[in-house]
């Protein structure tokens, strides 16, 4: 199990992750994409991403706007995996031309 990070790592990691904040016991980012095709690549994406890393998102689509919310169930809050996927969204948000939104 990984370890949960103290609030302090939590900020200095979010600092890297623009559009990334903290919500209570996860992080969480809207990001939108150009168009709904654009959305649905990201979260396909993100989904082998998180596959991959066994560690996976809550996501929802509106069309072009995706909501992430990170966090590590089992141990009880935000830990490294939760920053590396976040990271991971990020890149493939990016490949798509997708933003942080709000």
């Amino acid at each position: 199990m990984s370890r949960l990070l103290t609030d302090d790592e939590v900020t200095t990691q979010l600092e890297g992750l623009p559009g990334w904040r903290r919500e209570g016991d996860a992080i969480v980012a809207t990001l939108e994409a150009p168009d709904f095709p654009a959305a649905v690549r990201l979260v396909v994406a993100a989904a082998d991403e998180a596959e991959q890393m066994n560690h996976h998102p809550d996501i929802d689509i509106r069309w072009r706007t995706t909501s992430w919310l990170l966090t590590t169930h089992d141990a009880g809050g935000i830990t490294q995996l939760d920053i590396e996927l976040a990271h991971r969204i990020s890149a493939a948000a990016r490949a798509e031309g997708a933003t942080p939104g709000g």
